[in-house]
């Protein structure tokens, strides 16, 4: 039976082929049967987790912290320099040129990933914001994200701050940047289930190969990492309760 593995649904789309040709090389390199399950949303994901049916997830920190506490996932490699950071962002030339010029009734355009709203939500408690008087518009997608700051459907938008980098240069130069968070040590993390320990070993040597290999690396260059990198259980532990920290 093969492995179902997925991606926290947060990528890039045009990352997504390359996504599949890196599940190929590992199946290539351990020999092992994996199947790219791919999910729309973070609430089917969720479903999937809850249901017990991933056994490998290269997940955001937010859902990382959760299935490590949760369902005793093991983290196995992380990518290199490349922290998760958070946008927030208004439309050039509107009203709200700065965090503090915001007031209660401020809406905000989000998508349903869970540690960039968390972030975002953070950044905007200078101006005595919360989630009891904003009004926050969840949509599938960040260029969503800045359709309705451009068509003024919101005041402010949150961003992956890589996604937000992405944005065709057209987008970008009508919007502007409120905060970008410098957290640095939150990340997403390539995990698996327990019940695949004996194979952990092999997957994470795997992974750490793959920019050794030319057509390994080439994958990898194609969903935007540089390469993987080993991660300690306690750097994990030290995230996790970074997260616990910020949304308490």
């Amino acid at each position: 039976m093969s492995l179902i593995f997925t991606v926290s649904p947060d990528f890039n789309t045009k990352y997504l082929p390359g996504w599949f040709v890196v599940n190929t090389m590992l199946q290539r390199q351990t020999g092992l049967a994996i199947h790219l399950e791919t999910f729309d949303d973070f609430d089917s994901l969720h479903d999937a987790t809850r249901l017990d049916q991933i056994d490998l997830i290269y997940a955001n920190p937010f859902d990382a912290a959760r299935l490590v506490r949760d369902h005793g996932f093991v983290a196995l490699v992380r990518p290199h320099a490349r922290p998760d950071e958070a946008v927030v962002a208004a439309r050039a030339g509107s009203l709200v040129s700065s965090v503090e010029s915001l007031r209660p009734g401020t809406r905000i355009a989000s998508t349903d990933n869970p540690d960039v709203h968390m972030m975002g939500m953070i950044m905007i408690e200078p101006a005595d914001l919360d989630a009891d008087n904003v009004t926050v518009q969840q949509r599938p997608s960040y260029v969503l994200v800045a359709k309705s700051l451009l068509d003024d459907d919101a005041d402010i938008g949150f961003f992956l701050a890589e996604t937000f980098d992405e944005l065709s240069e057209t987008i970008r130069k009508q919007l502007q940047v409120l905060v970008r968070s410098e957290i640095q040590v939150i990340s997403h993390v390539f995990l698996a289930h327990p019940r695949v320990a004996q194979q952990m070993l092999l997957i994470r040597t795997a992974l750490l190969a793959l920019a050794g290999d030319a057509r390994g690396a080439m994958a990898l260059e194609d969903v935007g990492i540089d390469h993987f990198e080993p991660v300690e259980q306690e750097e994990v532990e030290f995230m996790i309760d970074l997260m616990t920290a910020l949304t308490a």
